[in-house]
């Protein structure tokens, strides 16, 4: 029988969290550098990781001035070994072992996304749907979000084995759920990474680290921009419409909404959850459509 002694849940509060190191991939992006913010504002020392040397390094730099917490910027490539193990190694040589690992990196892409909802009627031109979707796309965005969090997992988590604790936190969509008209590959990349985060979730649970997943439901990104919002007249397309519509709440979600539920997976709160896929989506997952 294992009767592990830990604190009582009474002593409790995010202030486990001062002190430990994060890394975050993507953390450069819309909601990464709001995520990083959150991190930091709590005393987590924060590793922002991004292909973007120059955003990765201002932010960090922005951040820390802003925070007083040590926060710092390093390029890197999601999809690359080598350069995640380099990374690791910088990590532990300024900052110590690694304590959370958030997998942000990820995105859609123009090539895999089709022009039409869907196919009603013979005229349909087939090429604007499933038919004329081009499989370097359906490549590209797999790689991203699946690979791109499977191999820093891979190389950045063996510190928190080693000291039987940590926690991984992967940033997966409601589209992993119910897969979104248009955006086939990244549906399916992102269910990849529910089953990923279960999967993993079993395999180092009984090493003390926890694994887990928040699943935003619509925020406007740099990704999904020219699909949402209509570049004219500065509205909602008739997708971003639909939207807001079928979300509960009736709006878009702001970055920091983020925040409670990412920091709550990381400290000690939620030290006996593991395997879960949390939607924060202002009840679209909730609602039928009638």
């Amino acid at each position: 029988m294992n009767l592990n002694k830990t604190k009582n849940m009474d002593d409790l509060t995010l202030k486990d969290l001062n002190g430990k190191v994060c890394i975050i991939t993507g953390g450069a992006g819309v909601l990464g550098s709001s995520i990083v913010g959150a991190l930091a504002s709590s005393g987590i020392k924060t590793v922002i990781a991004d292909i973007d040397k120059p955003a990765t390094v201002g932010l960090a730099s922005e951040i820390e001035a802003k925070t007083g917490t040590r926060c710092i910027g390093f390029e890197a490539d999601v999809l690359s070994k080598k350069s995640l193990t380099e990374l690791k190694q910088e990590v532990n040589s300024v900052l110590g072992p690694i304590d959370f690992l958030i997998n942000g990196a990820g995105g859609n892409a123009p090539t895999a996304t089709t022009e039409l909802e869907e196919i009603t009627k013979e005229g349909d031109d087939l090429e604007k749907g499933f038919y004329g979707l081009e499989t370097n796309g359906f490549e590209k965005v797999f790689a991203l979000n699946f690979l791109g969090t499977l191999l820093p997992t891979m190389v950045l988590t063996k510190d928190m084995v080693k000291n039987h604790q940590g926690v991984v936190l992967n940033i997966s969509s409601m589209s992993a759920f119910k897969p979104l008209t248009k955006v086939a590959a990244y549906s399916a990349a992102k269910a990849s990474v529910n089953n990923f985060t279960q999967w993993l979730a079993v395999h180092l649970g009984k090493t003390g680290v926890r694994v887990n997943a928040i699943a935003p439901g619509f925020f406007i990104t740099k990704q999904n921009r020219f699909l949402v919002l209509d570049e004219d007249n500065g509205g909602f397309t008739l997708r971003g419409q639909k939207i807001v519509d079928h979300t509960p709440m009736g709006k878009f979600g702001n970055p920091e909404d983020l925040h409670g539920p990412v920091l709550f997976l990381l400290s000690d709160l939620s030290r006996f959850i593991t395997g879960i896929v949390l939607p924060v989506d202002g009840g679209y997952s909730a609602y039928g459509g009638v």
